[in-house]
C-alpha cells in the first residue's frame, strides 16, 4: 500500500480544510483556525499532505520562527491517521518537509516531542538524525487530550540542522556508551528506574538514559509510575543539557525499556 501513497506540498483551500478534519480526529481537541494555517502557508510557512488516492490520511504543518538572529522552519504538528500508522509515513512526510524546506532556504527545522515517547524519539533521532539539546518543562501547560493527559507536557526540542554533515552524511558518535542507570520490574511489570547515589556519571563521555516502551499503557495502568518516570527523566535530561550533552540516538532493546544516547553536543558536526 506504501508505494501508492503521494507525499505533497498542500496549498489547496479543500485540502487545507481536510488537515483541520484530520487534526480534529487525531489530537481530540479544537484544530487551528483554516484561517491561520492558511496565513502561516502564504508566509514562510509548509504543509505537506501523505494522501491515498484523495483520501488526506497524514500531514504536517510548520510556521516560519526568528531567534536570535536564526531564521528557521517551526514544524508544529506531524500526525498519521491511527488506520495507517506504524508504515513509514511519518517519515516520508519530514523527507519530503526537508526538501521542501531547502527549496525555501531554510537551514534549521525545529520541533518538539514529548521525551517519554520512545518512538518518536527514534524517528526523530535515528532515522532523520536530529539532535535534541534544549529540554522544556511543562511547555504547553496542562493538557487534557488522549496522549498528554496526567502528565506535564515536558519537551524535547529537536534542531534539524539539514544542510549538516550530522544529516547529510547521517552522522553518530563511534563512543562507548555509560549505562549508569538501572531498571527493575514492578509488580505489575512496569520499569523503574534506580537512580545512581552520585552524579559521577556526568564524567562520561556518552550516556544511554533508558525511557520506557510503552508511557501511554504505563499511564493507564499505573499513572503513579508514569509521573515518577516524568519526574526522574526530568532530572536527569535537564542534568544532561546543562552540562552539554544532546540526545543523538536511541538504542532499542528487547527489554521494557529504550535507551537514549547522548554525546557531547561540541563533537556533534551540526552545521558546514
Amino acid at each position: 500500500m506504501r508505494k501508492d501513497i503521494k507525499v505533497r506540498k498542500v496549498t489547496a483551500i479543500e485540502d487545507i480544510y481536510s488537515v483541520q478534519k484530520l487534526e480534529k480526529r487525531i489530537w481530540g481537541m479544537e484544530p487551528i483556525p483554516v484561517h491561520q494555517t492558511i496565513t502561516a502557508v502564504k508566509n514562510g510557512g509548509l504543509i505537506v499532505g501523505a494522501f491515498l488516492e484523495n483520501r488526506l490520511i497524514g500531514y504536517s504543518y510548520s510556521f516560519a520562527g526568528y531567534s536570535e538572529g536564526e531564521v528557521y522552519l517551526c514544524s508544529h504538528m506531524l500526525a498519521v491517521d491511527e488506520e495507517f500508522q506504524m508504515m513509514g509515513i511519518g517519515k516520508l512526510l519530514k523527507e519530503e518537509q526537508l526538501r521542501l524546506a531547502r527549496e525555501m532556504g531554510y537551514r534549521l527545522i525545529v520541533w518538539t516531542f514529548d521525551p517519554l515517547e520512545s518512538r518518536n524519539a527514534y524517528l526523530n533521532t535515528s532515522k532523520l538524525y536530529g539532535v535534541c539539546y534544549d529540554y522544556i518543562v511543562n511547555c504547553y501547560g496542562s493538557m487534557d487530550d488522549g496522549l498528554n493527559k496526567g502528565l506535564p507536557t515536558d519537551r524535547f526540542q529537536v534542531a534539524w540542522w539539514i544542510d549538516s554533515p550530522r544529516v547529510l552524511e547521517k552522522w553518530q558518535p563511534d563512543l562507548t556508551y555509560s549505562r549508569p542507570f538501572q531498571i527493575h520490574l514492578s509488580e505489575d511489570s512496569h520499569p523503574v528506574v534506580l537512580l545512581p547515589e552520585t552524579n559521577d556519571w556526568l564524567e562520561a563521555e556518552a550516556i544511554e538514559v533508558p525511557v520506557p516502551k510503552q508511557i501511554q499503557l504505563m499511564k493507564k495502568e499505573n499513572p503513579q509510575f508514569a509521573y515518577e518516570w516524568r519526574m526522574e527523566t526530568r532530572n536527569i535530561f535537564q542534568q544532561l543539557c546543562d552540562e552539554g550533552f544532546a540526545l543523538v540516538d536511541v538504542c532499542r532493546t528487547e527489554e521494557p525499556v529504550q535507551y537514549y544516547r547522548f554525546c557531547k553536543r561540541s563533537i556533534i558536526p551540526l552545521q558546514n
